[in-house]
């Protein structure tokens, strides 16, 4: 199947020798506090790693992740509570249970959270906004499913409806921090790059996770990591996690082909924005420029970049679905990088087990069910979904 603007390309860029700061932060310690934690399911996917040629596939899937379908609470618990213990002067050891930091936070209020968003990342902001007493704005594209913006509202968020693309409401929730609003971004510019950061150190909770799951199962050795990248977080914080050592596992990133601005980015070898409108359904990827903070490192420690087509991603929903896993679009997007890469004869042959991260469920249900027929969706859905 070969279909227009879809790209492969190893990195020009890549540093073999470059290594990742290894920094350990309290992430995990604090993730295991929140209401609903678990380790998200590490599942295995036969069927598909036959389809890809490889002995095994392991999905990390990110669609019940505290009560929400993404994996963002990830990176938006461990950036609010960071910044919010620094501001109080405590650790995570001086509180047990989110309760208890929502008692603690009392001298803070009236406080209120704001981000723009694509849909994952704000409703996430918002439900560490109810969890803690504090307010939430956020800040959404124009072109954002319904079904997101209720999702959000339903977290107590009052939703700021912006005139353009996700990066035009960056740009105004850039202009709405003050004294009583914080703003929790997952991407940085000039003089605000600490919480993406923390961003980023919450994400390695997925890595950690997965990691213990495969030795429990006395699994080998992954030989090749495929990441969603939107504005580039989620494949910093696994970067960093994997380039710490000399690690030879193959990681591979996945844009969409309207909204590819990092591997256009290392194509010329340094940061570009791709002028929207950014129209891919996989919305949480419709980023038109990297993050400065993710930019070095994904940009030095990625060894290929594809940009596959909306087409492509629907038929990984659907493939994943058949396999028993509910996917959205972005969830899916790893698979449909590779089997654009199989297709293209770029899978290595010393790679035998792959690791996908799913991102997200069925976040916009609708869309979904019509991507995997309606029979599936019900059948998926009474299992639990």
């Amino acid at each position: 199947m070969v279909i227009s603007g879809e790209t492969v390309l190893p990195n020009p860029l890549f540093d073999p020798t470059w290594r990742a700061s290894g920094h350990v932060s309290d992430a995990i310690a604090v993730h295991r506090k929140l209401p609903g934690y678990a380790p998200s399911p590490l599942v295995d996917l036969p069927t598909v790693a036959a389809d890809l040629g490889v002995d095994h596939v392991w999905l990390k899937d990110e669609s019940h992740r505290m009560g929400l379908p993404a994996f963002k609470i990830l990176g938006a618990s461990w950036a609010v509570i960071a910044t919010i213990q620094e501001m109080l002067g405590i650790d995570v050891d001086d509180w047990q249970t989110i309760d208890d930091l929502r008692d603690r936070c009392e001298p803070l209020r009236p406080l209120t959270l704001a981000c723009a968003t694509d849909g994952n990342h704000g409703r996430a902001v918002a439900r560490m906004a109810k969890w803690l007493g504090f307010g939430a704005i956020i800040l959404v594209p124009n072109d954002m499913a319904p079904a997101r913006i209720e999702a959000i509202q339903s977290e107590g968020a009052e939703i700021r409806i912006i005139a353009g693309s996700y990066d035009d409401a960056i740009d105004a929730s850039s202009a709405l921090a003050s004294d009583r609003r914080l703003v929790i971004s997952d991407t940085a510019w000039p003089g605000y790059d600490q919480i993406p950061r923390r961003v980023i150190e919450g994400y390695s909770t997925i890595l950690v996770e997965a990691q213990q799951q495969l030795t429990d199962r006395d699994a080998a050795e992954i030989d090749l990591v495929a990441v969603p990248i939107g504005v580039g977080a989620l494949a910093a914080a696994v970067v960093n996690h994997l380039r710490a050592t000399d690690s030879a596992v193959q990681i591979v990133g996945v844009e969409p082909i309207r909204a590819d601005c990092m591997l256009e980015s290392v194509r010329a070898g340094h940061p570009v924005q791709i002028p929207g409108p950014h129209t891919s359904i996989m919305s949480g990827l419709n980023c038109g420029i990297p993050s400065p903070l993710a930019w070095p490192i994904v940009s030095r420690g990625i060894n290929t970049f594809t940009a596959v087509s909306d087409e492509r991603d629907r038929d990984a929903v659907r493939l994943l679905a058949e396999a028993g896993v509910i996917a959205g679009e972005c969830g899916a997007a790893g698979l449909a990088g590779l089997t654009l890469l199989r297709e293209q004869g770029c899978i290595p042959e010393r790679v035998r087990s792959v690791l996908l991260l799913s991102t997200e469920g069925a976040t916009d249900r609708t869309a979904w069910t019509r991507t995997v027929g309606a029979d599936l969706a019900r059948e998926l859905l009474r299992g639990g979904a």
